[in-house]
């Protein structure tokens, strides 16, 4: 859109040259491996313009390149438009990986530069193996770009308070969420337990933050001792009511940036993630010292209990009760309101409701081609006026003390063409084929995955994302280990089990003209039959069945349809009233 990228990459590689770097690598991240970032951190956007969460930045000599995933290529095309960036794109068949890239595009003996603090150790153990190959260095620099950054207005890093998760929401104490960890460790044979990742310190402290956009967590480090704990943060940070709050549970303090000197002093075993620690964390640890395993808390949290299950059954009838007035006005000023209005819309019905917080991610509002752009975001005074055709796709969620909600409703705004309802009923097929599946325990999301595309790739179609992601509790809305997806990574390796929050969203993108997804959060249960499991959803939201070609489905679909929608007028119309129910009412009729 603009030349300041390019202007800013040749100052950057003005200082290649002194420095004896062929190139950079820079990953959308921060020291925690965080999907979001506070501004302070990022690096990648800052550098490219591009702000899509995933992708990352190449840099050579002579050639500038962003690979992002599927997600982001029409906005990535978009953004990067007037730049020199390429646009490669990831997971396309002929596109070079990042390490094929620099394996053809350096000679040996050349160096890659890297920040540490934006790489996990993991990753940067697999980079030097990929690049020894051709005797290419990778050098750890971590002021290479943030110096420049620096001298032009890098935001200062977050210093907003922090606040209780409370009791009454949180449900376990701090004290006994140390206990479960210390078990473990007991089990790992370890003394100590560095904790870098900040969903997991939030979760395991009952404190949240306002450091990152719409994830209630806040810039930290934690290490769970036999018999205490530390935590890692700026005191500027803190009341003394948290204060309070940690030094119950033998929860000292120190300062954010002492965590590497305080590592360094290490004299027992410590457990420690490589997956997620970054590099020059990971390094200040005596070798000696360092046992490598999965952050103990992540399983733990992932697998919410029957008490913080119910909290999110509340805030999910809350969610659908803005969302009800939210859709009924749009569908009284269709022709007149825009997408950004809409998603403005949804956020103020939401900050009605009790225990509000605010939004779980900015509000996807794509009406017609928009809708194809996966992570499309409405900019005021620029998005498109939703007008009395096509189809709307609107993916929107909520903050709560008592839980986090992510929602996709497609609807028909207008006349819709015979294509785009076989569309529609396909992903639906596939939404519901996932949440009516039985399945054995020790069954990962990569097997349920074929589930949601089976109908689509009856077609010949397909959508280029996952479908589904683990949630948080008032925490991130895209939260691991678990998930439903194709691929390697742990939403498609990790077991299913009792407690998981996941998303269920199949869709289809038909770039230029419309966009599909439905999506509903998932319960994992027991099912009667032992060792057996099924979902179970949560949300609480009409589908839109003017869109179904109903001869397409099954009695067992409709069935389906009818009981989910008698569930949710079951659960919303007696806090609604007026119009607004009667507008639900009719919305959750038979088919």
């Amino acid at each position: 859109m603009c030349q300041k990228p390019n202007l800013l990459i040749s100052k950057l590689k003005e200082t290649f040259f002194a420095l004896n770097i062929h190139a950079i690598v820079i990953p959308a991240s921060d020291p925690h491996q965080s999907e979001y970032l506070a501004d302070h951190w990022k690096l990648r956007e800052w550098i490219s313009g591009f702000t899509g969460s995933a992708g990352s930045v190449v840099i050579t000599r002579t050639e500038s390149g962003l690979w992002t995933d599927s997600r982001y290529f029409l906005q990535a095309e978009e953004e990067l438009s007037g730049s020199d960036i390429k646009l490669f794109r990831d997971g396309q068949e002929g596109t070079l990986t990042i390490n094929e890239y620099l394996l053809n595009s350096l000679d040996d003996g050349q160096r890659v530069a890297i920040n540490p603090l934006m790489w996990s150790h993991n990753a940067i153990e697999g980079l030097r193996k990929k690049l020894s190959t051709k005797n290419i260095e990778v050098v750890i620099d971590q002021q290479l770009v943030e110096n420049l950054w620096n001298q032009n207005n890098r935001p200062a890093l977050p210093s907003s308070k922090i606040f209780i998760h409370k009791l009454k929401h949180a449900e376990l104490s701090v004290a006994e969420k140390l206990e479960v960890v210390r078990e473990q460790m007991k089990k790992e044979k370890v003394g100590q337990h560095l904790v870098t990742t900040l969903d997991d310190i939030a979760w395991q402290f009952n404190l949240r933050g306002y450091d990152i956009a719409h994830n209630p967590v806040f810039l930290s480090y934690a290490i769970i001792r036999s018999t205490d704990a530390i935590l890692f943060i700026d005191p500027i940070k803190l009341s003394q009511e948290v204060i309070d709050h940690l030094s119950v549970s033998q929860v000292s303090i120190l300062p954010y940036t002492e965590i590497e000197d305080h590592l360094l002093k290490i004299k027992e075993p410590i457990l420690v993630n490589p997956q997620d620690c970054n590099e020059l964390v990971y390094a200040s640890i005596p070798d000696e010292h360092i046992v490598k395993g999965s952050t103990i808390s992540r399983l733990i949290k992932a697998q919410k209990p029957a008490s913080v299950i119910a909290h999110i059954e509340h805030a999910m009838v809350k969610d659908g009760i803005a969302l009800a007035h939210a859709f009924y006005e749009l569908y009284q000023n269709i022709g007149t309101i825009t997408e950004a209005e809409f998603a403005t819309l949804i956020a103020t019905k939401r900050s009605e409701q009790k225990d509000y917080y605010g939004e779980s991610f900015p509000a996807i509002v794509g009406y017609q081609a928009n809708g194809a752009i996966v992570h499309y975001r409405p900019k005021t005074g620029s998005s498109a006026i939703i007008q009395a055709e096509g189809l709307l796709l609107c993916d929107s969620g909520g903050q709560y003390f008592d839980g986090t909600t992510d929602i996709t409703r497609t609807i028909a705004v207008g006349p819709v063409t015979q294509e785009q309802k076989e569309s529609y009923t396909c992903v639906l097929k596939g939404h519901i084929a996932i949440d009516q599946a039985v399945f054995p325990k020790g069954t990962t999301g990569g097997q349920l995955d074929p589930l949601a595309r089976q109908f689509l790739w009856a077609k010949g179609l397909d959508y280029g994302h996952g479908t589904g992601h683990g949630v948080g509790y008032f925490l991130n809305v895209h939260e691991p280990p678990q998930g439903i997806s194709p691929g390697t990574g742990s939403r498609t390796t990790t077991a299913l089990a009792p407690g998981m929050f996941t998303s269920n969203e199949p869709g289809y993108y038909k770039e230029g003209a419309y966009g599909i997804r439905i999506e509903n959060l998932i319960i994992c249960e027991e099912t009667d039959h032992k060792g057996y499991l099924k979902h179970r959803h949560l949300t609480l939201f009409p589908l839109d069945t003017s869109i179904i070609v109903q001869e397409m489905l099954t009695r067992d679909e409709v069935d389906w349809l009818n009981n989910y929608h008698e569930l949710v007028a079951t659960k919303l119309l007696p806090h609604l009233t007026g119009e607004v129910a009667d507008w639900v009412e009719k919305a959750c009729s038979s088919i």
